[in-house]
């Protein structure tokens, strides 16, 4: 059983970028490829009509519309460091894949739009990651533009967050009077040439300021030392304090600053928890566990890759492991990182590392591989839908090809499939947003050949039966139905919290769970 070098583990680092749409993360995470080599030029994303498109928003419809619906993995090193980059959907819609994806996760990156603060979709995407526990790096981007007063920003992080926060740089003037940022660790100033969007750094001293910007520099900054809060790496880790970074991420403003610091600071691989108690990076044996599937990243192919986070010992190439939810022994004969959708054969990979392996259609979310087949990685959400609607094929010539991508879609995640419970020919999906529905139908189309028409219902929630009566006694009012899900389980499709209660006073006897109770999971 191989274990992983020292370094292998101390060196890597695997974060996740989150957001609310629009914040900048696409613009940012294109940015650190440049200065990590993976890119030569970054694409610029001004507008969503824009030609060029962002290097990690590989499917086709993340272009057109100029959203990202589907998490990345981008790999690269920077001065000794191996980085994996998540790159998470900022739409709500797609915020089940994001919550998996943070999973392998050993910090998060927070991108914040400095006009904006702190968004809807940000306080949710933040949650998961404090209940991780794992440590948050702010990013507060577009300085350059017309922006809210920094010590505003602060306070609301604090207040809506509740995690304390210490600003790493601070600015001088915001908007169109932005002349730069001062760097409270080296103690040197970044001047901002708003021209030709460069900066040098100098001294303070040194610094092109008027005496009122520089004035107005000294009190924030001795207001920051006496009221602010006081710097601890331990706080840091623990995920209770937060380094703020101020900056401008399309400008390429303050990032570099940002990635030197937040690699410093940022931990490596961090211990897993599963069935067998916590499971160290140094570890002597491999173990990991797939928190993403995706079918089709290569359309000529049509091909299926499991991604894999790596958990601990060292990876090597056609090494058996067993996949512990079947019983079954696999070899691993081709395995791949991944720079968005290019991707390359490897012969090795150490913890934190995602790698993505060939699958048939044995994988799940949540499966574990290992050495030891008596270890189980736990703690994987699964989410209860909250719009439904009736799928049908248009062209029945088609079947084939339907099933084939109905079965790939529904295996990655995107949507849950269920049938009537007497098993006849209807098939009913559920997501967690709407959108979904709509990257469905073009997935289907584009890659598989196949059209459809869904048909929305009007059920709102989805509960499993964990124990119940055979039948259900429904009522005059009652919007319930009945059906069976991908594993075989019984499962409440309703219209209302409302609609459960009448069910629930009906049928003392009846529990049920807001997922499957077939496997581990966290309720979100």
């Amino acid at each position: 059983m191989p274990t992983a070098p020292e370094d292998a583990i101390t060196n890597g680092r695997t974060f996740a970028i989150i957001s609310h749409p629009d914040a900048g993360k696409t613009t940012l995470t294109e940015k650190l490829l440049l200065y990590g080599g993976a890119i030569r030029e970054a694409g610029a994303v001004k507008a969503r009509r824009a030609q060029q498109h962002a290097r990690s928003d590989w499917m086709e419809i993340e272009r057109q519309r100029g959203i990202s619906v589907t998490s990345t993995v981008l790999q690269f090193r920077y001065q000794g460091y191996r980085i994996n980059l998540l790159d998470t959907p900022g739409h709500q819609d797609f915020s089940e894949d994001t919550y998996r994806t943070l999973l392998a996760a050993d910090s998060v990156v927070m991108v914040l739009d400095a006009a904006k603060g702190v968004e809807e979709q940000t306080i949710k995407l933040y949650q998961v990651a404090r209940r991780r526990q794992v440590p948050v790096f702010t990013f507060v981007n577009k300085l350059d533009r017309e922006s809210r007063d920094p010590w505003d920003i602060l306070e609301e992080i604090e207040r809506i967050l509740g995690i304390s926060t210490f600003a790493m740089n601070w600015p001088v003037g915001m908007g169109m009077g932005f002349q730069g940022l001062f760097d409270r660790a080296s103690r040197e100033f970044e001047a901002f040439n708003r021209q030709n969007r460069t900066f040098d750094r100098m001294s303070l001293n040194d610094a092109p300021l008027d005496s009122h910007d520089r004035m107005q520099l000294q009190e924030d900054l001795e207001l920051l030392e006496g009221a602010g809060e006081a710097f601890s790496q331990a706080a840091v880790t623990e995920g209770v304090l937060t380094p703020v970074y101020f900056g401008s991420a399309i400008a390429n403003f303050g990032v570099e600053t940002f990635l030197n610091g937040f690699l410093t600071m940022a931990p490596p691989p961090r211990p897993r928890e599963s069935s067998a108690g916590w499971v160290a990076p140094e570890a002597p044996y491999f173990s990991g566990f797939v928190f993403k599937i995706q079918a089709n990243m290569n359309p000529a192919h049509r091909d299926r890759v499991a991604f894999v986070r790596v958990c601990s010992g060292k990876f090597e190439r056609n090494m058996p492991v067993a996949h512990v939810q079947s019983g079954r022994t696999i070899r691993l004969a081709q395995p791949q990182q991944f720079m968005a959708q290019d991707r390359a054969i490897i012969d090795e990979a150490f913890p934190g590392d995602v790698i993505g392996i060939h699958d048939t259609g044995l994988l799940h979310i949540g499966d574990t591989l290992s050495e030891k087949p008596d270890l189980r990685f736990v703690g994987f959400p699964r989410f209860s839908p909250e719009h439904f609607a009736e799928v049908e094929l248009k062209y029945t010539l088609k079947h084939k090809q339907y099933q084939r991508g109905l079965d790939e879609l529904v295996q990655e995640g995107l949507v849950q499939r269920y049938r009537p419970e007497d098993l006849g020919p209807q098939v009913f999906l559920g997501v967690v947003g709407p959108l979904q529905f709509e990257v469905l139908e073009y997935r289907l189309k584009q890659e598989y050949g196949v059209e459809v028409t869904l048909r929305p219902l009007g059920y709102r929630m989805a509960r499993w039966v964990v124990e119940g009566p055979a039948e259900f006694e429904l009522g005059r009012f009652d919007r319930v139905r009945t059906v069976i899900d991908d594993e075989g389980q019984r499962v409440l499709l309703l219209e209302d919290e409302r609609s459960l209660e009448r069910l629930l006073e009906r049928h003392p006897s009846l529990r049920v769970a807001e997922s499957s109770p077939l496997r581990e999971h966290e309720q979100f």
